[in-house]
């Protein structure tokens, strides 16, 4: 599970080895219900849904790179938006039947951890027409080098 690519390094050793105990003792109550158990922070109460700081956000769970300030845009849902990820590799997409409709869910691609989900066809006037409407609580960003 983990990349081959040094830039999506991560932080933990074997994710795919790190069970819910061990995630429980890493992350926060908050975290670890967002990342691990697939929850959703309420709208405009996380830290980086009206940021517009430049950086590199990675997952808050294992380090791994995911999206840069580059690709963030303002959607005005409550929640970091982007228009693509770094790379493809960087993350996972599984379809999301709850709530009564159907969604792709985004996950990191090393850890495997619940990050968000992409919507497409919203009319966002972005390259991609895409919006990866992504939890506060699931990144960290670290300033550009």
């Amino acid at each position: 599970m983990t990349s081959s690519n040094p830039a999506v390094r991560c932080l933990v050793d074997d994710p795919a080895k790190v069970g819910d105990e061990a995630w429980s003792q890493r992350l926060s109550p908050q975290e670890f219900a967002v990342l691990r158990q697939a929850g959703t922070e309420a709208p405009f109460t996380g830290e980086y849904w009206d940021d517009h700081t430049e950086g590199v956000y990675t997952c808050r769970a294992c380090g791994a790179e995911l999206f840069s300030s580059a690709e963030k845009f303002d959607a005005h849902c409550g929640w970091p938006s982007f228009f693509a990820p770094l790379a493809e590799d960087r993350v996972r997409y599984l379809v999301d039947s709850s709530m009564g409709m159907r969604r792709v869910e985004v996950r990191c691609g090393s850890c495997d951890s619940h990050l968000g989900h992409v919507f497409e066809g919203e009319g966002y006037d972005t390259p991609t027409d895409q919006r990866y409407c992504i939890n506060s609580i699931c990144l960290t960003r670290r300033p550009l080098n």
